[in-house]
């Protein structure tokens, strides 16, 4: 069987097609380019009981994926995460089925490893060998890290505030890492020059259409873990904006292949509120953000404030009737709590406000008491220690504990 039914490459904006064996950035006009496969050709040929005896990765899904010989895989075991029940929060929410697809277990401990393990893999297919990004810490990390075992080079630009074991992770891979007293829009300049002097391959968010592609593998694993049955809602937290991108590309596409039935999950931008671009968008009916003054938050990997593919998050969200939300730092630092103490998982920041997204809008009634839910938590909380304060009892070395501690 094809490894890979790609067919090309097409823009969303002005439908221009463009082949997938030449390296392609933006469009002419300016927008991203998205994958497009032989889904009907697919359709004769592959059948869901057949992925059951398959490697226990994302790649087990290469037919729709963009690489071509599998000899350029460049991979670190990433995918297949778990989709966990969560029954002490979804009781605390009044929500009859919550699950949580646990991304933090992924290598480089973020769901980015996914658009990096494809992204760089179809770069080295295209003899790509350097690259460059700018990142608010987790993808500058996992593309520096996969350019690494592809044997290829990387130069990252990300803001000075970026979580510091995102800094280590990019510079122990020998990445050229650069620190910039900014925002990722200040490190976004910074790279655009950089690759125009030194004609450097562009990875940025959305500028290369490869990224999407294994982000989108979350949705084909949700699928795959409930059967070929949908969730009622999945919840994203959104930056760029890439996860909610692909999810709603990759249940698109099993539409079309047969594989799944009835309507898609109406999909949730989850955004913070200093922060919210998207939802001030959504809110406002628009198929365009504007860029979000003076952005802020703790939930570090969401702070972008202008995605340019934000008409595409907001065509997702248009398209499944759901909607933008933007939640606090504190309540999302609340949340964070909460889901380790109810289930016993120490997500991140972004991954909270996801959690907590789901019990304000059970409480508003638009995520209703039978429905099923899927939240998505994006990273591993161990990566922002600096989030968390608790206070901790220390004793001296004769004390006792005593029975309310």
């Amino acid at each position: 069987m094809t490894h890979s039914y790609i067919s090309h490459l097409e823009c969303p904006k002005c439908n221009r097609e463009f082949p997938h064996n030449e390296i392609q950035q933006l469009c002419s006009c300016g927008s991203p380019l998205l994958v497009r496969y032989h889904l009907q050709e697919l359709r004769a040929k592959l059948k869901p009981d057949q992925l059951k005896e398959r490697e226990n990765s994302l790649w087990r899904y290469h037919e729709l994926l963009p690489v071509t010989n599998p000899e350029h895989i460049v991979s670190l075991g990433e995918g297949m995460t778990p989709l966990l029940p969560m029954k002490r929060s979804e009781a605390d929410m009044n929500i009859q089925r919550l699950f949580m697809k646990d991304e933090g277990i992924v290598p480089t401990g973020s769901f980015k490893a996914r658009g990096a393990a494809v992204g760089v893999s179809k770069a080295k297919e295209l003899g790509v060998t350097e690259l460059a990004m700018p990142t608010n810490g987790n993808a500058g990390a996992a593309w520096a890290l996969y350019a690494a075992r592809a044997g290829l080079k990387s130069t990252v630009v990300m803001p000075v505030d970026a979580p510091k074991i995102t800094r280590n992770e990019t510079a122990i891979s020998g990445s050229n890492l650069y620190l910039v007293d900014g925002l990722i829009s200040d490190a976004g300049k910074i790279v655009g020059k950089a690759i125009q002097d030194f004609g450097l391959y562009d990875a940025s968010t959305l500028k290369e259409p490869y990224r999407i592609e294994g982000k989108k593998t979350m949705g084909l694993e949700i699928a795959e873990q409930m059967n070929w049955s949908l969730p009622d809602v999945i919840l994203y937290p959104t930056g760029g904006g890439v996860g909610i991108i692909g999810i709603y590309k990759a249940l698109s596409e099993l539409k079309e292949l047969g594989w799944v039935k009835g309507e898609l999950p109406r999909l949730v931008a989850v955004q913070a509120e200093n922060c919210a671009p998207i939802v001030k968008a959504w809110e406002e009916r628009n198929s365009e953000s504007e860029f979000w003054e003076d952005s802020q938050t703790i939930a570090f990997g969401i702070n972008v404030p202008k995605a340019l593919g934000d008409f595409l998050v907001l065509e997702a969200i248009y398209e499944t009737d759901g909607c933008a939300i933007s939640i606090e730092d504190a309540v999302i630092l609340e949340e964070q709590k909460k889901i380790a103490y109810l289930d016993g998982a120490f997500i991140c920041p972004e991954g909270a406000a996801t959690f907590a997204a789901a019990r304000e809008l059970r409480k508003k009634n638009w995520i209703k008491e039978n429905e099923t839910v899927v939240a998505l938590n994006t990273g591993a909380g161990i990566k922002y220690p600096d989030t968390v304060n608790v206070e901790v009892s220390v004793l001296q070395k004769n004390e006792s504990i005593s029975s309310n501690s």
